[in-house]
């Protein structure tokens, strides 16, 4: 078996026979490239991380995989939409027969659809084609082969063996079959039962992306009153990025709460798997705060209730004295999907709470697995059993704290880690040489992710590289003040800016 290249000339011969895939694309637990097109790679100037015939060998490897590990050969795959991502998934379904393996094919999805599929058609498998958040040109796939789970380092580890090593095995049995209707399916069962009492208009922004076709129909279904900002398909994500972390789609977010009186805004990423939220005074509330809101409002039902954080949320989820009284318990845990996901089946949390927006609903709200409709169902279901607050009224319920947006400086693939790795050994010389930051001792470091360094008072700050993109990841925060939340990133900056692999930051406080 000839092994992929893992670099071409674009334009060229060699590309179009042969398979390119560059090694960086295998991350801890997605799969992400540079796909490019000719407008935007004229506009970068960057060569693509993967071709067609690249996509083709990825999902014979997939295909190979499953085999190796013992699985029903089938596999629901689904695409998101992008100009180019159906292309990119009948590559990949090329390559999947060509291994073995029966593809039920769910068309235009969100990455939940796909999940969902999984338990509607009792398949093991899944392939979605996404680059979720990023920009276009990017392209990538989640996978899985244990419902409602997706792919951590050892399976993307062994994955990304058997494809750069050229060892895919071609097998017969393959096979395809389209199936219609499962994007109907998916949100009936989304609305099923649920109806919401108290009046609610809620604005859906999605950025043009694909949860435009499936947000406002589900919401409406359950009762509130929609008002659609950005939810027409458009693949040029005309006016900002599907991203709600990104504050160009949260002051979108804003502005349309405080023009049509909404009393909430939620927003949806690329495939529809986050939900960002504002409150009806245009407050944009991170992730991690409306966890804390969720956690407070489940726990009140659910006695003694178990949640997963990851390392970049809020510390309110071990001190808020709701959840304390409640008897409630949080696990933090590295950050990441696959790994919240992964954590909270382990340990039979409620529910696992992402500060990027990834929120996954175990039994009885929901199977296991993010899905952002689901997030906004249970926070519109919030305000229901509260019907004398608003979004707003429940923020400043919770403990004032002082936290920044997800900030990501550029760093390469091929350094990032390492470049951690060194800031981790600074600061654990620090801690053991009893230095101050801040005018403070360092109380704790945890470095099951990267490393977060908490002072005294309980200001923190993170930096971890980034699992799907070259960055970087930082976040501060601190229950005292604003001056020490800023305070906190000077000086990850400051000690940062001692790295020359280290780049511009995509957003600073």
């Amino acid at each position: 078996m000839i092994k992929p290249k893992h670099e071409l000339p674009a334009n060229s011969l060699e590309f179009e026979n042969c398979a390119l895939i560059k090694p960086t694309g295998f991350r801890e637990y997605d799969a992400r490239w540079w796909f490019g097109d000719h407008e935007s790679m004229a506009g970068r100037g960057k060569a693509p991380d993967i071709n067609l015939a690249g996509i083709q060998y990825l999902g014979a490897s997939l295909g190979t995989l499953i085999h190796e590990l013992g699985v029903e050969p089938k596999i629901v795959v689904g695409h998101d939409y992008r100009s180019y991502s159906l292309s990119i998934k009948q590559a990949l379904i090329v390559g999947l027969m060509s291994a073995g393996i029966e593809v039920k094919d769910i068309g235009l999805a969100l990455s939940p659809t796909a999940y969902f599929a999984q338990f509607a058609l009792d398949v093991a498998c899944v392939a979605m084609v996404t680059a979720s958040h990023n920009t276009n040109g990017w392209t990538g796939v989640k996978m899985g082969v244990e419902r409602p789970l997706t792919f951590g380092p050892t399976e993307m580890t062994r994955l990304k063996d058997i494809a750069l090593e050229g060892a895919a095995i071609n097998r017969s049995g393959g096979g395809y079959e389209k199936i219609e209707g499962m994007a109907e399916l998916y949100m009936r069962d989304l609305a099923k039962g649920i109806k919401i009492k108290r009046k609610i208009r809620v604005v859906a922004a999605c950025g043009n992306g694909t949860a435009g076709a499936f947000a406002p129909d589900v919401l409406e279904a359950i009762g509130v009153e929609v008002i659609p900002v950005q939810c027409e398909l458009d693949h040029n994500f005309p006016a900002y990025n599907p991203n709600p972390e990104d504050m160009k789609m949260l002051h979108a977010m804003r502005d349309a709460v405080l023009e049509h009186k909404a009393d909430l805004a939620v927003g949806f990423d690329g495939d529809g798997d986050r939900c960002g939220v504002v409150d009806n005074e245009g407050e944009e509330i991170f992730a991690d705060k409306v966890g804390v809101m969720l956690a407070r409002d489940l726990s009140a039902e659910f006695k003694n209730a178990q949640f997963v954080a990851d390392v970049k949320s809020t510390g309110l989820y071990l001190t808020d004295p709701v959840l304390i009284k409640n008897g409630a318990k949080t696990d933090y845990w590295k950050t990441g999907h696959s790994y919240i996901k992964r954590r909270s089946k382990e340990i039979g949390a409620l529910v696992g709470f992402e500060k990027s927006g990834h929120y996954f609903f175990n039994a009885p709200i929901g199977r296991g697995y993010d899905d952002g409709i689901l997030s906004a169902i249970a926070i519109l279901q919030m305000l229901d059993r509260n019907p004398d607050k608003s979004m707003a009224d429940l923020r400043r319920d919770l403990p004032k704290t002082w936290g920044s947006p997800t900030m990501s400086p550029a760093c390469a693939d091929e350094v990032k880690y390492g470049v951690v790795d060194r800031v981790i050994a600074e600061y654990k010389q620090a801690f053991e040489n009893g230095d101050k930051l801040l005018g403070q001792s360092i109380r704790d470091l945890i470095t099951v992710n990267g490393v977060r360094v908490v002072l005294e008072d309980g200001t923190w700050g993170l930096v971890r590289a980034s699992s799907n993109t070259p960055n970087l990841v930082v976040v501060v925060e601190s229950p005292t003040s604003e001056a020490n939340k800023t305070a906190m990133f000077r000086e990850i900056e400051a000690r940062l800016a001692k790295y020359p692999e280290i780049g511009e930051y995509d957003q600073k406080i």
